[in-house]
């Protein structure tokens, strides 16, 4: 415990090393220069002190915050090049990347290192911290299986509550706790608000300033948990939200929208470009029937707006009520192909550059199908929490076209609400690259 506070003055002097010899060993022409090496080291600190980087919480792991990692490193990037727009040096822009691409490996490296040898010291008996329960109620279980990770190194201690009991973690009535937490050297008190009144909370904060512990608050939550679930502050009154996604970021927001303009651009230029005068010939050939094929989806916050697809089916009177399903007689014969190599989907590019659509979210669903679904399916609604995608994790696995049972609906929902909960940019490239992939090798499902 007492070369805790060390830990990360280490790792901010490692960081600082490691770039420093990095770039002086990599790019002398550049670094050997009295304002460069000032630069370099003080837009570290400035970026670190603004993101709080250096901040590892106990429960904290190599993989858990990495985006923050990320982050840092892209802001401390973007400085790095700004130097050389003041100093007017001349360099190559592809070394440049090779450089911070080996620096970046040199830093994640380091920060697989800390934490691999933090976790085995921890699991040798160092940097632990002794805890205690005060009031037993349903949440008690989840808190124990935190403490129970080895490499977190939590030592429980028991628990006490008022009603007595014969479990092996039971040490007494609330009022025994002080002189336990104090013989046995406890260093957190977790205490479960809904089993203490408001004095006896209040006499075990007072005792926990006065003798130095730290004190944790479990409010009541009813059994109400959800993977996205934070506390946000409104004054001084702590507000559970129980449906934060990383998409309600402004980061994430502006972020995900540029990403779209610019894919769906792309391909709007370099394949539908070419690509609908050609199908327009060949449906001719077979029809007299429209190009393309509007629908009547559900969006972001449930509103209305026209899904376009190429044509696919012949027209009929159950196009707005009835799924596609296999060998379905509607189909055209062009539209086999275009369904089976999910070309009828490409039009949607144009609701994602008009705002309606996201390259990667939840798939719209027909408006009666909406509606059933969100009768019948329990939180199905949450999905449109988010833009509808042209593709989604759902479809990625195996979740797509045809919904033969109740299975396939709830599964889905299940993994939209997931992809809400815990999205990134990483997600949603590894969601495109498994469309793409699904599409040149066969998709079972696409029909």
């Amino acid at each position: 415990m007492k070369w805790s506070r060390f830990i990360m003055p280490f790792s901010l002097v490692a960081h600082l090393v490691t770039i420093n010899l990095t770039l002086y060993l990599l790019t002398p022409h550049t670094y050997l220069n009295l304002y460069a090496i000032i630069w370099y080291n003080l837009s570290w600190l400035f970026i670190s002190a603004g993101l709080n980087f250096y901040s590892v919480e106990r429960k904290e792991r190599f993989r858990t915050e990495f985006h923050k990692f990320l982050r840092h490193y892209h802001i401390f990037t973007m400085a790095y090049f700004t130097l050389f727009a003041f100093m007017r040096f001349e360099f190559s822009i592809g070394y440049q990347i090779f450089v911070l691409s080996f620096l970046l490996f040199l830093l994640t490296f380091y920060r697989w290192f800390f934490f691999s040898v933090r976790r085995l010291y921890r699991l040798e008996g160092g940097n632990y911290v002794n805890v205690v329960v005060i009031g037993r109620d349903k949440n008690i279980k989840v808190i124990k299986k935190v403490f129970s990770e080895p490499d977190f190194a939590y030592r429980y201690n028991g628990y006490f509550d008022n009603k007595k009991s014969t479990n092996k973690d039971y040490l007494g009535s609330v009022d025994q706790c002080h002189d336990f937490i104090l013989k046995n050297q406890i260093d957190e008190i977790y205490c479960m608000v809904s089993q203490l009144s408001s004095s006896e909370l209040r006499n075990l904060i007072d005792f926990a300033d006065n003798n130095l512990k730290r004190i944790k608050l479990v409010p009541d939550n009813k059994e109400i948990f959800t993977r996205a679930m934070n506390v946000e502050l409104y004054g001084t009154v702590p507000v559970l939200n129980l449906r934060n996604s990383p998409l309600e970021m402004n980061y994430a927001k502006y972020g995900k929208r540029f990403f779209d303009i610019i894919f769906s651009s792309l391909v709007l230029v370099f394949i539908l470009s070419w690509l609908i005068p050609v199908l327009y010939i060949i449906m001719r050939m077979e029809s007299e029937e429209s190009l393309f094929f509007k629908q009547l989806r559900h969006g972001y916050n449930k509103k209305p707006f026209w899904c376009y697809k190429f044509r696919s089916m012949a027209i009929n009177k159950v196009s707005n009520t009835r799924m596609c399903t296999k060998n379905d007689p509607r189909v055209t014969r062009i539209g086999k192909i275009l369904r089976r190599t999910s070309i009828d989907e490409l039009p949607q590019f144009i609701n994602v550059l008009l705002g309606q659509m996201s390259v990667v979210g939840p798939r719209p669903h027909m408006e009666i199908h909406t509606l059933q679904f969100a009768r019948s399916v329990d939180k199905y609604l949450v999905r449109h929490f988010a833009k509808p995608g042209i593709t989604g994790l759902a479809q990625i696995k195996g979740y797509r076209g045809e919904i033969t049972c109740e299975a396939d609906i709830i599964n889905r929902t299940r993994l939209d609400i997931f992809y809400l909960e815990k999205w990134s940019p990483l997600l949603d490239l590894k969601i495109i690259y498994y469309t793409i992939f699904n599409t040149i090798t066969g998709d079972e499902k696409a029909f």
